[in-house]
C-alpha cells in the first residue's frame, strides 16, 4: 500500500487553513499513487496553542471530521490525522483514520501524555490498542510518545498490526527517537511503522521533522528531512510476510517469563 507522510505543522490554531493544507496534500499523494496520507499529531489545529486546545477540540464526528471525510472522498484514499478530540468536558489528544469512501475506521486517543503541558491540556485514553482494516493490511493507531513504550507497540504485534500510524510532535532534542528507537520498534514486532512528525518552531518547541515509514527489515523505507515535506513509501504485505517467517521473534517469546513486567 503506498503511504504519503504528510511532514508539516500547518497554520497552527486555524483548523480551516490545515485543512486547505490536508486538501492539498491529499491531491498530491493520490497524483503520486497512495492508498493512505497520515498526517501528524494534532495536525487540524496545531499542537502549541495553549488554551486554543480547549476551544477548538471536536467530537470525533464533528465538523472538522466532516470536511476530512469529504476530502478523503474527493481524492480517493484513506486519511489519518491527529486533532484535539472533545468528549462532553474531556478533551484527548487524538488521532483518526477516514477510509477512501469517508467512513470513520477507527479513532485512537493518545494513552501516555509527555510532559505538564499535555497533561494540563489533555485526559489520556485507556484503550492501547485500535485497528482497521485497510486495503487487505490491518492498521493500528498510536501517537507520538506511545511508540516509545515498547510494550504498547509489542500488543500491536500480537494483535496482528501491520501497519503502525504513529501520528507525532517529537521535538528537539529527541531525534533519536526518529533516527533509531522507530525502525528499531518495526524491526522487534516485525510490522510496518509510519511515524509522521511536525517540523519547525511552534511555540515554546522546535520540532525536529525525520518522518519515516520504517520496515520489518529495519530500515527506513522513506525518510524526510527537516523541512515541510511530503514523502511515500509502500508497505508490502508480501515482504511483510516473508520478514515475520525469517524472524520469529513473536513465535520464540515466553511469556511465562514476564509476568514482573505487570
Amino acid at each position: 500500500m503506498r503511504t504519503a507522510l504528510l511532514q508539516s505543522s500547518g497554520r497552527p490554531g486555524s483548523t480551516a487553513e490545515n485543512l486547505k493544507v490536508l486538501d492539498d496534500a491529499a491531491g498530491r499523494a493520490a497524483a503520486a499513487g497512495a492508498r493512505l496520507l497520515v498526517a501528524p499529531e494534532m495536525f487540524l489545529t496545531g499542537y502549541a496553542i495553549g488554551d486554543d486546545i480547549a476551544r477548538l477540540a471536536e467530537p470525533a464526528d464533528g465538523d472538522a471530521a466532516d470536511a476530512v471525510a469529504e476530502i478523503a472522498g474527493r481524492h480517493g484514499l484513506a486519511v489519518a490525522y491527529g486533532y484535539p478530540e472533545r468528549d462532553g468536558e474531556t478533551v484527548f489528544n487524538s488521532a483518526q483514520l477516514i477510509s477512501a469512501d469517508g467512513t470513520r475506521l477507527a479513532n485512537y486517543r493518545k494513552t501516555h501524555l509527555f510532559g505538564c503541558f499535555e497533561r494540563d491540556h489533555f485526559t489520556p485514553g485507556e484503550q492501547p490498542v485500535v485497528q482497521a482494516e485497510l486495503d487487505g493490511l490491518t492498521v493500528g493507531i498510536m501517537i507520538c510518545y506511545d511508540v516509545e513504550f515498547p510494550e504498547n507497540v509489542r500488543a500491536h504485534a500480537l494483535a496482528g498490526t501491520d501497519l503502525l500510524l504513529v501520528p507525532t510532535a517529537q521535538m528537539h532534542p529527541f531525534h533519536f527517537v526518529a533516527e533509531s528507537l522507530v525502525p528499531v520498534r518495526a524491526w522487534e514486532n516485525q510490522m510496518y511503522v509510519a511515524y509522521v512528525n511536525r517540523v519547525g518552531p511552534e511555540g515554546e518547541f522546535e520540532f525536529v521533522g525525520l518522518s519515516t515509514l520504517a520496515g520489518p527489515d529495519g530500515t527506513a523505507r522513506a525518510r524526510a528531512g527537516r523541512t515541510e515535506q511530503l514523502v511515500f513509501a509502500d508497505a508490502d504485505p508480501a515482504f511483510l510476510a516473508a520478514s515475520r517467517e525469517a524472524n520469529p521473534y513473536l513465535k520464540d517469546r515466553r511469556p511465562g517469563l514476564y509476568g514482573s513486567l505487570v
